[in-house]
Formats: C-alpha cells, structure tokens, sequence
C-alpha cells in the first residue's frame, strides 16, 4: 500500500517527466525545422509561413538567436493572452467551450480543498481509528490514510462535520454549474445568431422515403414537399451510395501525387525515373514510372467516369434519402420538428448536420438495418467492457505489494528494495492502467461507425458516452471492489461476514492512493506530453525524409489533429467523478486534482490556438452532456457517502443524505428544464415552439440586407458528396496525358536554361507568403 514515501517518489518522478518534457517542447518550438509541428494551423489558416531563410545553411534547421531562448516560457503568457470571444473567432465555440471545463472543475475544486483542508484533514488526522480500531485493526494501512474519513472511530459524533461538508460541497457545485450552463446557454445563442448564413440552418435530412414503382426517389422527394411545404420548399439533394467512387478517387489522388514526385525528380536529374510494377514498388516489372503513373492515372480516370454515370442510373445506388433545403430558416424548422406522415416510420426528418460533419460512408445504410446495428454494437460493448475487468483487476495487484509478497515471496529481496518498491506501488499501476486504456478510443470510434449514426459529432458524442461508463464501471468501481480485495484479502478471511461491510467501509476511501499516482500518470504526465507532441514530432521528419513528394504531401504529414472529443471529455469527467468522490472522505486527494487542471487549461488553450484544426463546429451542443455527467458524479458522491456512513454505525445520516440526493437530482431537473432546449434543438426550432418571430425575423433582417441573394444556388450543391464536388476536375483529367506531356516539356525546356529552383524551407517545402511571420505570430494573432 502506498506510503507518503511512495506517493513521493512518484511526484517526483512525474514531475521531472513534465518539467523535461515543457522544457524540450520550449526549445523544440524555436527550432525552424520544427516549425510546421508546433504552429501547423497557422500555416493552414494561410498567416504564417517558413521560417527566415537568411544565413548560414545552420539556421535553416536551428534558432541560433539566444534571446530566443532567454524567452523560451513566453509561449505560456501568450496561450492566456487571446481574450475568449476572439478564440471562438478564431477556433470556435466548441473549442472555447471545451476549454471552460478545465475552467469550471477549478471554480468548483479551489473552495473544496480549501474548506477540506482547513475542516476535514484536522478532523481525520486526529484521530487513532486505523492504528487501534476495533475490526479494522488488522487492516491495510499507511499514515497516508490517516487523512481520511478511515481514521474517524466507529459511531463518533464527527460524522456530523462530514455531513456538513457534503452538503455545502453540494451546493457551490451546483451553483458552479448553474452558473456556467447559463452562461454556455447564452454564448452559444449569441454565437448563432451572429453566425453568417450556413447550409445546415436551411436544410434537413429526410430519411426512410416511401418507395414508388411510378417515380424515382428524387421525384417522390419534390413532390411530397411541394404538396406538403409549397412555400417554403427550395431544392433537394438524394443521397447516393458512393462509397466505392470515392476510393476509386482517392487512388486517382494518389496516383497523381506520386506522377507530381517523379516529375520533379525527373526535372532535377534530367533522367526519367524508373518504378517497379509491384508492391510499393519492390518488385515486379520495371517501368518508366512517369509513363506508367499516366496509364494508371488515365485508367482511374475512365473507371471513375463509369462508376459515376453508373451510380447516378442505378437504383440500386439511390437511398431513400434526401438532404431538402428550403427558402429560409423558418421553413426548416418546422419541417425538422414535425412529424410528415400518419406512418411515423416514414419521412423521418431531422436537422441536417453541417456539411463537413456528414460522415458520408453511413448514410448509404438502410434505415431498416440500424436497429439490428445498435443491437449488436450494445452487445459488443457489453462483452467489451466485461472482459476488460481482467486488465483492470491485474492493474490492481501491481498496487499491493504486500500481498505479493505474501503469496511470492521468491520476489520479496527485489521488490524490497525502497526505490524499487515505491516506483512499483506508486508509479507501476497507473502507467500500466494508462497503456491498457489506450486503444479503447479508436474502438470505441470503430463501434459507433458500425452503428450507422450520419455524424462524426454525434459518433463522437455517443463514444464519449460509452467512455465514461467504461471509465466509471471498469477504472472507477473495479478498481475500488477489486484493490480493496487485494488490500485487504487477510482481513476479510479472517473477520466474522457481520464486519466485512464495516472493514469495507474503512477501505474504500483508502483506495485514494491508487488514483493518485493515475492522476499524476495521465494528468501530469500526460498532459505535459500533449503538448510536447513527441509522436507527430517524429512522424513528421520520417515522412518528410521518407515520403513527402509534394508541397500537398507536407501539409498533410503536419497533422494537427484535433480535440479528440471522445477521449478528451470522458477523462475529464473521470476527475470530476473521483474529486468530489473523494472531497469528503479523502481530501488529500484533491491537490492533485487542481494541479491537472491548471496544468490541462494552460496546454490544450496552446493547442487549440496554435495547433488543433477544427474538424466541425456543433456550436457547443455537447454541453448538456458535460452537465448531466457531473450531476451523474456528485449523485454517485451521495449515495457512496450513504454506503460509507451505514458502515460506520451512522445509519441516522441516511436520512439527511438522501434528501440531499432529492435535491440535487431535482436542481438537475430544472437545468434541464431551463437550459437544455437551447442545446437539443437549435434557438431558430425554440423560437418556433413558442413562436415564430425570432426565425422570421432572422430571415427578413438576411433578405433586407442581400434582396438579390440566390440562395437556392448556395444550397444546391452544400451536401452533394465529396466525390461530385470534383466532378469537373475530374473530366478535366481525360486529357492528362496532353497536359502531363506539355508540363514536361516546360520543366525541361527550363532545366536546360539553367533556372534557378524556387528556393525552400529548411524542411524542403517552397514559401507560402512573401514575408515569414514572427515567432509569435499565431499566439498575437
């Protein structure tokens, strides 16, 4: 079990890994070769450009300034310096939102360890309950758990400080979070109505339409709505199954990167490359790899053409589906909350998402299917979270040496060893807890596209969900049930079954020690780790040394990312759920809370503003969420403390917790109540429900300003997919081999006059502007 020795050890040894890793990406972020690495979505966003290329052949690859480095903690004040309403310009209201999370768990953690500190630790600590304590004598322990609730005798009139203290805790969360939903509620209807006009605000998604052997799905869709919305209805779009047009072009794509790579290679070497015909070139029939890219090139093109006019024929590939967008907002609105036919499994609509968070492979599936979809991915997540009880339950056994001892004791002369023993008890468990966790994201991501859901949001939404439970079931309650198994195996053998729930009672809030040393892995650690960024690091100068052919091939082997909603948020209310868990029974724990958040707001405010690129913008419909999981947390908190006190011979307090969990849950209920409309649907469908002048007046106020809008060719082609956007590029692509020819011809004619070469980055790649911007461009910004 874990001592004060041990959790110092592992502070310390988590701290030196975050101060190493801040201090490496301080001087990594002032090095130009690294530039496109730490800056990337200001080279998206088309305001910073490479690095000065003036000097030696040195300073193309490193800073050599040294009041650069004297600076080196500047990137610090200038991720806290962009005022909030100029972040949301400049990386939206999800982004921001997500960010006010961090903010929100230390306007409600401060108060609570500080009220806990000066109130509850005195409390606990004096006290000698663990040392001479009736059934819990044989128990466990350490002068850690001294602080906590453990040490207060069997029966003692101060529980009566702890049900205060549960009670105030209450209470300043929730105002905390009142405060903040009110306050989210009205950025986000500030945020849309000064929105400019976007796709989505127009249209819905139309599914399950009827078929008819007399018409074709789209004529059924124009008919049904200029019969049923005559005034309002502008045009629609059908949705085609072209998921296998789409890898068809994005071979194309490939294709033509690599006929961009061996043109520049050949203009360089005055020598026409050859390639193998096989695997990645490795073998097969050697071939003049221009020729041989052209004939590809030119094959896909033809295939394409076909699949095209084949998908656009075939009924087969018309779904019964359909993006409709009508003449203003107030149309679209009380289509998207009103049911179209008597049937109610016919003409279902909904809002459509915006363009670029269609996730366009899912709408080819029936509708029929996605009952059965959600049936197996209910199942598949079951048996997931099931059987992840074993790693879970291993990870446990890392944290009790003693037991270890006791059963192996052939491990005892190493395992004694003080160092040894306090990296394993408090360093051990939550690495290996944070390895085990690490590929439950992307699986998670797997089962929601199987699922069928139609948006990358809401497939990150339904994760996220899927995370917390998995986060609360498998590292929250199997890791208390089964650490204190482990703990406290001796005891429970050797006690009559009447004090097992007592014994239980004592153990449970000494499991804090555990989630230490995890807090300080993945909250410390880790965090400092997001922004060092080691991985795209290394990715990144392995293909640009490797594969980067083109100038397109650099900017995608950036990488961003983005705010990874469904890893990122679950995290977030794990720390939530163990703060205010453990603010009553355990408030040591607390400290470590508050250093992950202020460490968490300071890192991801620098990703977002000088990193992340935002995938889609849900003008921060997530928050309810966010909400109802930290009522979820602080109800669990209750009825734990309930469990806790019927242990401890307080069996009278039950009363006074349980209304304090009627009234947390009743003060959920008037959030939801109060705040929630504005995030389930959108402010134009709430105008509409109550009435209509808020849609209307928005839609007068858009045609006063633009009367000659033509509103019905900005909509057309918003949600055609992907692969009809490009559909002139791609005829285009029947005369490449004239065109290719002609190219070449210019880069040798070129060549031979000796001209010079546009000059490049220190990384190879060619200037994006005339004039580099500074160093801090993008935090100024």
């Amino acid at each position: 079990m874990a001592t004060f020795g041990d959790i110092g050890v592992a502070a310390g040894l988590n701290i030196l890994f975050a101060v190493a890793f801040l201090i490496a990406f301080a001087i990594l972020r002032l090095q130009p070769i690294n530039d496109r690495v730490y800056f990337p979505k200001w080279y998206l966003l088309g305001v910073r450009n490479c690095p000065s290329r003036q000097g030696s052949f040195v300073t193309k690859f490193v800073n050599l300034d040294w009041r650069s480095y004297i600076r080196f903690l500047n990137w610090v004040p200038d991720a806290l310096r962009m005022p909030e309403l100029q972040l949301i310009d400049h990386a939206g209201l999800d982004s921001a939102v997500y960010l006010r999370i961090y903010l929100l768990g230390l306007k409600i953690f401060v108060p609570i360890a500080l009220l806990s500190w000066a109130i509850l630790v005195p409390i606990n600590w004096t006290n000698n309950t663990l040392e001479n304590g009736g059934a819990s004598k044989k128990l466990e322990y350490s002068n850690i758990d001294k602080l906590s609730i453990s040490n207060v005798p069997y029966g003692s009139p101060r529980f009566w400080t702890h049900i205060v203290m549960a009670y105030a805790f209450t209470f300043w969360t929730c105002y905390s979070l009142r405060n903040e939903y009110a306050k989210v509620a009205e950025m986000r209807l500030h945020f849309l109505a000064s929105k400019k006009r976007r796709p989505d605000q127009f249209t819905v998604l139309v599914r399950n339409v009827p078929p008819d052997q007399d018409e074709s799905v789209s004529e059924a869709v124009e008919h049904f709505f200029l019969v049923n919305h005559p005034d309002h209805y502008l045009t629609h779009q059908v949705v085609i199954n072209a998921n296998k047009l789409a890898k068809l072009v994005q071979e194309k794509k490939s294709k033509k990167n690599w006929l961009d790579y061996y043109q520049l290679k050949f203009e360089r070497k005055q020598s026409r490359p050859m390639t193998k015909t096989g695997f990645l070139g490795l073998w097969g029939e050697k071939v003049d790899a221009i020729d041989h890219q052209i004939a590809e090139i030119d094959r896909l093109t033809k295939e394409i053409a076909e699949e095209r006019k084949r998908v656009k024929s075939d009924p087969k590939c018309i779904m019964p589906a359909a993006f409709v967008s009508f003449k203003t907002r107030w149309g679209a609105a009380v289509c998207a909350q009103t049911q179209q036919s008597r049937n109610p499994t016919l003409w279902l609509t909904d809002w459509a998402s915006e363009p670029r968070d269609v996730y366009w492979n899912n709408l080819a599936i029936p509708y029929v299917s996605l009952t059965i979809r959600k049936l197996i991915v209910t199942v598949a997540f079951f048996f997931l979270t099931f059987f992840f009880v074993i790693p879970v339950t291993f990870v446990q056994s890392l944290a009790n040496i003693e037991g270890i001892e006791k059963r192996a004791p052939f491990l005892e002369p190493i395992i004694e060893v003080p160092f040894i023993k306090s990296v394993v008890q408090g360093v051990l468990p939550g690495i290996a807890l944070k390895i085990f966790l690490l590929i439950l994201p992307t699986i998670l991501i797997m089962i929601a596209k199987l699922e069928g859901l139609l948006s990358i949001s809401a497939m990150e939404r339904i994760s996220a969900f899927r995370y917390y439970i998995f986060y609360f079931i498998n590292v929250f309650l199997v890791s208390v049930i089964a650490g204190t198994a482990f703990e406290q195996l001796d005891s429970f053998l050797r006690q009559s079954a009447n004090d097992i729930t007592r014994i239980i009672g004592v153990a449970i809030p000494m499991k804090a020690t555990f989630f230490i040393t995890y807090v300080m892995v993945d909250g410390w650690t880790g965090v400092a780790g997001e922004i060092f960024r080691l991985t795209p690091l290394i990715l990144f100068h392995l293909k640009n040394f490797f594969l980067v052919k083109t100038e397109k091939d650099r900017e995608e082997a950036m990488d961003p990312g983005s705010i990874e909603f469904h890893m990122a948020e679950p995290r977030l209310q794990l720390y939530f759920l163990l703060g205010l868990v453990y603010a009553v029974v355990t408030p040591i724990f607390l400290p470590f809370i508050l250093v992950f958040f202020v460490l968490a707001y300071v890192v991801f405010r620098h990703q977002i503003i000088n990193v992340y690129n935002q995938k889609y913008e849900s003008a921060a419909s997530f928050w309810p969420d966010v909400h109802a999981r930290i009522i979820y947390s602080l109800v669990f908190s209750q009825i734990m403390l309930i469990g806790l006190m019927s242990t401890k011979g307080n069996a009278q307090f039950t009363p006074f917790l349980i209304a304090l969990v009627v009234l947390t849950i009743w003060f959920h209920l008037f959030c939801k109540g109060r705040y929630e409309p504005a995030f389930v649907r959108y402010p134009l469908q709430v105008a509409v429900t109550n009435s209509s002048h808020e849609a209307m007046m928005k839609d007068t106020l858009e045609r006063a300003i633009e009367p000659n809008l033509d509103l019905k060719s900005y909509l057309q082609n918003a949600y055609i997919h992907p692969v009809f956007k490009n559909e002139d590029e791609e005829k285009d692509g029947e005369d490449v081999d004239e065109k290719i020819q002609e190219s070449l011809l210019v880069a040798t004619t070129r060549s031979r006059r000796n001209t010079p070469a546009p000059s490049k980055c220190s990384d190879g790649s060619s200037p994006l502007l005339p004039e580099s911007v500074s160093e801090n461009a993008g935090s100024q910004r």
